[in-house]
């Protein structure tokens, strides 16, 4: 039988990511995007966006966030409306507690082929916290493409 996943210190980082919030972002179309988040009992989070694209079409993502146990490592997947590829994260919390670092790789946005890819969720405060995708370079740096800006509604 397998064993029942108990809900770890690990997972509190992502406890502070549910509720309802507005997205704001330069590379969206302009206007906000909503986000609502919620915790499938303190193991997994889901969170479901909403909003329009630069095109006018109107576009939902669903991010899932956990924390696997016996990889020591934060797990994930992101899917859009607007394209075909299931993104799938790993990645750890950096020491201050504040931002998670999570590894993809997938479709190069610059030419054919994969790159590979680090998003970061990083909070300022219990309301407001940042999302920002960056590509890995041929010297092995980050790029940063895209940062967008949560704010909970209340």
């Amino acid at each position: 039988m397998m064993k029942t996943a108990e809900v770890l210190k690990e997972h509190s980082f992502l406890e502070r990511l549910v509720g309802d919030l507005t997205v704001t972002a330069p590379e969206m179309s302009g206007e906000p995007w909503t986000e609502t988040v919620r915790s499938l009992h303190g193991i997994w989070f889901v969170a479901e966006g909403t909003g329009r694209m630069p095109d006018g079409k109107q576009a939902t993502s669903i991010l899932t966030l956990g924390y696997n146990a016996a990889k020591a490592k934060y797990v994930g997947s992101w899917i859009g409306s607007m394209m075909d590829f299931m993104w799938v994260y790993e990645g750890e919390l950096h020491a201050s507690g504040n931002v998670l670092d999570l590894y993809t790789t997938g479709p190069d946005f610059n030419g054919e082929g994969l790159a590979d890819y680090r998003e970061q969720i990083a909070f300022s405060d219990a309301d407001h916290r940042t999302f920002i995708s960056s590509a890995r370079q041929p010297d092995g740096t980050w790029k940063q493409f895209m940062e967008a800006h949560y704010t909970r509604r209340t």
